[in-house]
């Protein structure tokens, strides 16, 4: 097999739409998707607060969601893996080796990213309107309303590489997951087994899949950014 094979039989695979292909790729969007949204649904409000208040208990969880920013993908997988399993105190839900797991561990990686960036972003466009808040006398939730709608364009770049992060991880999903056929097994985690197993063009049609996404996603997210800064001026 020369060179070029593999890619030829991975574009033939996607232009057939392979029932399996399609399913890897659903499963491995659906997971993602919902994991960037949580981390996000839960990230920008403590990101905004840290960025704006001072508060009891706020150095420790910088310290915290900081340290979880270089926490090892295997280990976030191996501490998910221990509370849902049957032993632990989460193993009543019955999740383990299920979307759902692989779900929570995207989550888990992905929200100190999401915490962090906006934060960093936050504390900038606090320190600037700061002045305005208190001539104003606003409150803490129309301070932090306004400073997500002024870091809009930023938060966009946020949920991207938040969503990098998600669908690119390996460890953690395969340890919570399993890799199991037709259930939970996910574009990484299918490249990994069939490079293993000597499937090239079917782990080459994957790895193909995550470059047009990563393609797709950078082109509407700048297409956004410009819609959205377009509406910063006209409003």
């Amino acid at each position: 097999m020369d060179f070029l094979t593999p890619f030829q039989i991975a574009l033939t695979l996607l232009a057939n739409g392979d029932p399996e292909l399609m399913s890897i790729i659903g499963l491995s969007l659906t997971v993602s998707m919902t994991a960037v949204a949580t981390s996000l649904l839960i990230g920008l409000p403590l990101g905004a607060i840290l960025a704006a208040y001072r508060f009891p208990g706020r150095t420790p969880l910088i310290v915290i969601s900081n340290t979880f920013l270089g926490m090892p993908p295997v280990v976030i997988g191996l501490l998910i893996y221990l509370l849902i399993s049957r032993a632990g105190p989460f193993g009543f839900l019955g999740i383990l080796y299920t979307p759902a797991a692989m779900m929570i561990a995207q989550t888990v990686l992905v929200l100190p990213i999401s915490i962090a960036l906006s934060r960093q972003a936050f504390e900038a466009l606090n320190a600037e309107y700061a002045p305005l808040f208190q001539s104003l006398g606003l409150g803490r939730l129309t301070r932090i309303r306004t400073l997500v709608f002024e870091a809009r364009a930023t938060l966009l770049t946020i949920a991207l590489v938040c969503f990098g992060r998600a669908i690119s991880e390996v460890g953690a999903v395969m340890i919570v997951g399993g890799n199991i056929r037709h259930s939970t097994r996910v574009m990484t985690t299918s490249i990994a087994l069939a490079t293993s197993m000597g499937e090239l063009a079917f782990a080459m049609a994957l790895g193909i899949v995550l470059l047009l996404v990563a393609l797709v996603v950078n082109i509407a997210s700048q297409i956004l950014r410009n819609s959205l800064r377009n509406f910063g001026h006209d409003v």
